[in-house]
């Protein structure tokens, strides 16, 4: 396993299985794949690959513009949002931070890289992993936080903060937040998305990427909004001419357009997860819990623990995401994402062969 799923080529060999039987449920992509609009531009523009991509990239910054409420100035654009990340951090250099346990753990291993004293928010189970908002603002204005970085939604928990509380901190305390939104277009953005406010508040930054919602991994284009403009000066000096490929551009100034597909995929993940959380609260001796992302994190009450579990069903060719690595979640927990109809069906039938009668 790596950190951004399953190695299947490794699976495949070990396990006797074919490539194409096999249903990774931990890599949390959109299972509809990419946009048509946005493939099809490709495909009619292979022609431009013999050239080089605009250096301003003026239309794939009017495009993200339009779709994630902000000006096109106020736009970085990164090979991934890991890089966009990793360089933030570098520029905030922040003393003390402040990360959610668990999480994602690049946030942890990039600060330890600058030796930020990290502080730990525990998510805790008997709250359902959700933030208690009186008590996060508390903890950062004591111990003086200097640096909040965060997923919404949190990965592996599925919990969120609505706009309005992540308003909330920047109004009640002085540390300056990155709020990492690789899973928000799975939600209601409306509600949730922290796009606007860069527009009004210069210690936040919003860090997005196309691997996951837009099913494009490969193309390695992440973007991040904010108004301050020592971090867009920081952003623009480090530049390489070109760092954008031209694939990530065509696709880019396309799929985020793509108005019909963003509404099929949002829709097709909702009521899939919506379903899954009602199906598995049935099984007995699992507990899940809700999810705001395109993926549930599941607890084993009883029976065979999650490591067991993900090699029996590894066998079947479906391949789950053992939790233990994950910051205070042991071998009791597992994670899924949102795949196609007839896989769930499969995954559903086996975890109710598997521990609906554990005595």
């Amino acid at each position: 396993m790596n950190s951004h799923g399953a190695n299947i080529f490794e699976i495949a060999k070990n396990e006797g299985i074919e490539i194409k039987d096999i249903r990774d449920f931990s890599s949390n992509i959109n299972p509809l794949g990419p946009s048509k609009k946005a493939l099809d531009e490709l495909k009619n523009n292979l022609n431009l690959l013999s050239s080089y991509p605009d250096v301003d990239y003026v239309d794939l910054k009017k495009s993200i513009s339009t779709y994630a409420d902000c000006k096109s100035e106020n736009i970085v654009l990164g090979l991934g949002s890991t890089e966009i990340l990793k360089d933030a951090i570098n520029f905030f250099a922040p003393k003390i931070s402040m990360i959610l346990s668990p999480c994602y753990s690049e946030y942890e291993r990039e600060l330890k890289k600058i030796s930020s004293k990290i502080i730990e928010y525990n998510l805790e189970e008997k709250n359902n992993f959700k933030i208690n908002l009186d008590e996060i603002i508390k903890i950062i204005n004591e111990k003086k936080v200097e640096f909040l970085i965060f997923a919404n939604p949190n990965n592996p928990t599925g919990t969120i903060l609505k706009s309005q509380e992540i308003e909330k901190i920047l109004n009640e305390t002085k540390t300056k937040i990155l709020v990492d939104e690789t899973y928000i277009e799975f939600t209601n953005r409306d509600v949730y998305s922290s796009t606007s406010l860069t527009k009004f508040y210069k210690n936040l930054i919003v860090v997005r990427g196309t691997s996951k919602f837009f099913a494009l991994p490969g193309i390695r284009l992440g973007y991040a909004l904010s108004s301050n403009e020592e971090l867009l000066k920081y952003f623009k000096e480090k530049e390489i001419l070109w760092q954008i490929n031209s694939v990530a551009e065509i696709c880019g100034k396309v799929m985020f357009s793509d108005e019909k597909y963003i509404d099929e995929v949002y829709e097709f993940i909702k009521s899939r997860r919506d379903y899954f959380y009602k199906e598995i609260s049935k099984i007995k001796n699992l507990k899940a819990f809700e999810s705001y992302g395109n993926f549930i994190l599941v607890k084993i009450l009883k029976g065979i623990d999650a490591g067991k579990l993900r090699q029996k069903l590894m066998e079947k060719g479906l391949v789950i995401r053992n939790c233990e690595n994950f910051k205070n979640l042991d071998n009791s927990y597992f994670r899924f994402c949102i795949l196609d109809d007839d896989a769930n069906e499969k995954l559903l039938k086996n975890l109710k062969i598997i521990y609906q009668e554990v005595k």
